[in-house]
């Protein structure tokens, strides 16, 4: 039952930080950036926030910037809007597994075929 109770709660801070950085946060370091998935730890307290940035490295470095310095303020919208006991510390963290599948896409081509579907 821990797991699906886990499951649940990833979800939803997945979909809270989605709506929080389309919707509130107004720092013009962000970019176009996706939360791709969350890894709460049993415990609560600690959850890894993966996130996807559409852009070269200096916006990765920007977004993921705005990101830490927005931690808190993500956090404490985390404690109003969900019905959490202990409401978990975040990490954010790259995930660059967009970027690579479309990089191994453009290399298919490059040899001269496009991949099975």
């Amino acid at each position: 039952m821990q797991g699906k109770r886990l499951d649940r709660v990833n979800q939803l801070i997945k979909e809270e930080i989605s709506m929080l950085l389309q919707r509130e946060l107004k720092d013009p370091r962000l970019g176009f950036v996706s939360i791709t998935e969350v890894e709460t730890a049993r415990d609560m307290r600690t959850a890894k926030v993966f996130v996807s940035v559409l852009g070269d490295d200096a916006k990765w470095t920007a977004s993921m910037a705005a990101l830490v310095s927005a931690r808190g303020f993500i956090r404490n919208w985390l404690r109003q809007h969900l019905d959490l006991r202990v409401t978990p510390e975040l990490d954010f963290r790259p995930d660059r597994s967009m970027e690579h599948a479309a990089r191994i896409q453009a290399l298919l081509r490059e040899v001269g075929g496009d991949p099975p579907r």
